[in-house]
């Protein structure tokens, strides 16, 4: 192992629990062991355990599953009531512990105003009769039931209910009975989710969401009362050697409902500022919490908790290790965080754990691959969120993400194996055939590889000299070097396999290949807008891959994924980007994450960068645009060059006796691209 990480793999202790390296697995949605959003009721959820005991064996430290549900979303029954469930549990940890790691156990107390209402539920609350109609089964209220009457996160036309006293002490008794269970289970801990990222308790604590009056509310002391007595509960049901983990923001990083403050802006904070955490962390260090496992934010400023790729690599690890400062129990820092930083970080005191998540999605060994001076052999997480939690907001929609992935979450776009074992596995294939694959970029080379672990025998055509396809330019912002990271990846991956590839090679006949099965993956071509002028745009593609080069003021028609990205990266480069977007808010699709959506909406509002919504290109001259707003009102903007981001159709080689791939078949995302080469491979 490389000398720079052996701080990672040193021995340390939450409470009187020993853990063997400091390498934190955090807690993601949708990895409950108790079932996630269950129809039959809250059940020990084997996929989950699977997911954990094959990292648990990979040489993890310290796991901290998903949020498990005091009460289940589905019904309302209380965890504690499902004895069978800790019986299972037990047999469980009996597994875990004989791999020397430990694991702790998250409990929450709900989510408040940030519960993610989808656009299927969101009618069902906002309808009286309805609402009590499905009350039994899904309790809308209680689910979004806050501190005080607040809009929700997710649809601000909905008005969550103050939480009562009485359910606040259900709650209280809820943790302690809970975490007693845990603990006759062998769990070595359990966390208390969360004084952060604006969940309920959270809520509690901050001003801008806690408007009570009464005990639970107005004072420091009163606004962090509610997780004060739950860790009090625990302590005194569970005895004072059961550690107590808290999940805590501690910056908000929040300017408004909904608003968040992008890095390196200036802002006045209205919820946790340093001042009020450095207080609060000692606090409730002093109420008998053994370790904060830490980052920032909450769903208003939510790519802090849930960094995509444009936040900095390490982004929550300056703050994080100055609460450190304020505390004398273990403090964990996660966002983003990358092992050479976190092992330096460990060995200079500033932190006791690194918490990383996603990344164990994406590669389950990644950790004995850093051990084994394998880096270069760890697929990399690109932060897109497009498996693990693609809850996808825009004007217009509270979360119009597909009940399947509701009800799924934690699952990779680049590892579709990863918590769907049964559906997506390697089997050997029962007639060895000669597979014939064109298109090199993502999904032509997944699906090679995958065939290739089958036992066929794999030939990749690509027509250009490389491979990689439209995924190239899709890499090529100076943000995506995890991007760029994952294309090295695959080439290497390709690499391991008796693939042969044959580059420079363009397919027009697929019938003279000679083989037994041909599956093109050859990617979508962009539409083009009958508009004036047209010619004289630049495809995205074009400019992506630099064959065209921009001005200073350059306008992108098009706010979609690609376009805003497009705009950022030319702020970033100096220029003056301008948005002009048909719909009434940019991102206005399924399948890009909030956290990802927000910060750039966000840091387009910040860095006052014009976005023209509702309305379309009407024409382009030699140096501006026409553009109409939905008033049919027209107006002339100045632009040296103009970008065009409208979308993409298919492009198949043919469509006639050959398996589609990819946007060769519909155009989609990563995800869908990966998936769908399995979904096709798995059947050759």
């Amino acid at each position: 192992m490389d000398q720079k990480y052996e701080a990672l793999f040193t021995p340390w202790k939450v409470g009187n629990v020993e853990i063997k390296n400091r390498i934190v697995l955090c807690p993601m949605g949708g990895t409950s062991l108790f079932g996630w959003m269950e129809l039959t009721g809250c059940k020990f959820d084997k996929e989950a355990a699977k997911f954990f005991l094959e990292r648990a064996k990979n040489n993890v430290g310290l796991i901290i599953p998903g949020i498990a549900p005091l009460r289940d979303t589905i019904f309302g029954m209380w965890l504690w009531q499902n004895e069978k469930m800790f019986k299972e549990l037990k047999v469980f940890m009996d597994e875990i512990h004989k791999t020397g790691a430990k694991l702790f156990v998250q409990l929450t107390a709900g989510m408040g105003r940030s519960w993610a209402i989808t656009d299927h539920v969101a009618p069902l609350h906002k309808n009286k009769v309805l609402r009590a109609i499905t009350k039994p089964i899904i309790d809308t209220s209680y689910q979004l039931a806050s501190p005080s009457e607040l809009p929700a996160r997710w649809d601000p036309e909905i008005t969550c209910p103050e939480m009562t006293v009485e359910q606040i002490h259900e709650i209280i008794e809820a943790f302690a009975k809970t975490a007693k269970l845990c603990k006759d289970a062998g769990v070595d801990g359990v966390e208390v989710h969360a004084v952060h990222e604006g969940y309920l308790l959270d809520q509690f604590t901050l001003k801008y969401t806690n408007k009570r009056t009464d005990e639970y509310g107005g004072s420091f002391e009163n606004r962090y009362r509610f997780p004060v007595e739950v860790v009090q509960a625990i302590k005194k049901t569970c005895g004072d050697d059961f550690p107590v983990s808290l999940r805590y923001s501690v910056e908000s990083k929040v300017k408004d409902f909904r608003v968040g403050a992008v890095p390196g802006e200036k802002y006045t904070e209205i919820g946790r500022d340093m001042a009020e955490s450095e207080k609060a962390a000692k606090y409730l260090q002093d109420a008998g919490y053994d370790m904060l496992n830490a980052d920032n934010g909450t769903y208003d400023s939510w790519y802090w908790a849930h960094p995509p790729m444009y936040m900095p690599q390490n982004c929550n690890l300056e703050d994080v290790s100055h609460i450190k400062q304020f505390v004398d129990i273990p403090v964990v820092c996660a966002g983003r965080m990358e092992p050479d930083v976190g092992a330096e970080a460990v060995a200079a005191g500033k932190i006791d754990g690194v918490g990383i998540a996603r990344q164990f999605l994406a590669d389950p060994q990644w950790i004995t691959k850093l051990i084994e001076e394998r880096l270069e052999d760890i697929r990399p997480c690109i932060c897109c969120h497009a498996g693990c939690f693609n809850f996808a907001s825009s004007k217009g929609h509270a979360n119009n993400q597909s009940l399947g992935d509701t009800m799924g979450l934690a699952r990779c776009a680049l590892n579709p194996e990863t918590m769907q074992s049964k559906k997506y596995n390697i089997k050997p294939a029962k007639k060895v055939k000669n597979i014939a694959v064109i298109g090199g970029g993502i999904g032509g080379m997944e699906t090679a590889i995958v065939c290739a672990k089958r036992g066929h025998k794999v030939t990749l055509y690509e027509k250009s000299d490389k491979l990689g396809g439209v995924f190239i330019a899709a890499a090529a912002p100076s943000f995506k070097e995890k991007d760029r990271d994952l294309i090295a990846w695959y080439i290497r991956e390709i690499a391991k396999y008796p693939i042969e590839v044959k580059l420079g090679t363009e397919i027009s006949d697929v019938s003279k290949l000679g083989a037994d099965e041909v599956v093109v993956a050859t990617g979508s071509s962009p539409i083009r807008i009958p508009v004036k002028g047209a010619e004289r745009g630049i495809e995205a593609i074009d400019f992506l891959l630099g064959k065209k080069e921009v001005g200073e003021n350059v306008t992108i028609v098009g706010g979609g994924l690609t376009g805003c990205e497009i705009a950022y990266e030319l702020y970033l480069q100096g220029k003056k980007p301008t948005i002009v977007e048909m719909k009434e808010d940019i991102i206005d699709a399924a399948g890009v994450c909030l956290a990802n959506s927000s910060y750039l909406r966000d840091f387009f509002n910040a860095n006052k960068v014009p976005v023209l919504l509702e309305t379309k290109l009407s024409e382009i001259t030699e140096d501006s645009v026409v553009v109409t707003d939905k008033n049919g009102k027209s107006s002339k903007i100045a632009a040296d060059s103009v970008i065009l981001s409208t979308g993409y159709r298919p492009a198949p080689l043919t469509a006639k006796g050959v398996h589609l791939v990819g946007d060769a078949k519909k155009v989609g995302n990563l995800r869908t691209v990966i998936w769908q080469a399995w979904d096709v491979a798995m059947k050759l």
